[in-house]
């Protein structure tokens, strides 16, 4: 089974959707899927001294304007193996441009986590924990001297116009 690919997506992915966490929260290790084995490689360890602020991971189906599947965040109280399939609400997104362009973070909790699974919309979140992701992206490649802009968090329905057109993008010939 290959993670991007042999997943099915519900039909309605504003319930949830799966996520395929890559790097568990609190992480310095950059771990990405690689594409042709669908086995988990280790890209780098973070160069700055930060660590991710939630589990990180994609969602399967999907290919987002960086032509990798959309990127994830999955919010929830413990940090997740790499490689596991979690069910994921959006509650919103970051948009951000790197070397490669520009770069979709979708924002989700975690529908079976009793502490998350109520937020609905990003405004929800504690406005600490909006500053940790945000500030996350704008640090971590700093001292690999690599761009980064972070523009404004986006709310729910952009999130999922966003998801949309990353499942049509996957699907299109």
């Amino acid at each position: 089974m290959h993670p991007v690919h042999d997943i099915e997506l519900p039909d309605d992915l504003s319930a949830w959707l799966p996520s395929v966490i890559e790097i568990p929260r609190n992480s310095h290790l950059k771990y990405e899927v690689d594409k042709p084995t669908g086995l988990l490689r280790l890209d780098r360890v973070l160069y700055s001294a930060v660590h991710y602020p939630a589990n990180y991971g994609f969602i399967p189906r999907t290919l987002g304007d960086d032509e990798d599947p959309l990127d994830i965040l999955v919010l929830m109280q413990e940090p997740v193996e790499p490689l596991t399939i979690v069910r994921a609400r959006p509650i919103g997104g970051l948009r951000m441009s790197d070397d490669k362009g520009g770069d979709d973070k979708i924002i989700a909790v975690c529908v079976d986590d009793p502490a998350f699974s109520h937020y609905r919309k990003l405004a929800e979140i504690p406005p600490h924990v909006m500053r940790e992701l945000d500030r996350f992206f704008r640090d971590y490649k700093i001292l690999e001297d690599k761009r980064v802009e972070v523009e404004e968090f986006y709310d729910v329905e952009a999130a999922m116009r966003v998801i949309r057109k990353a499942v049509a993008a996957y699907t299109k010939p």
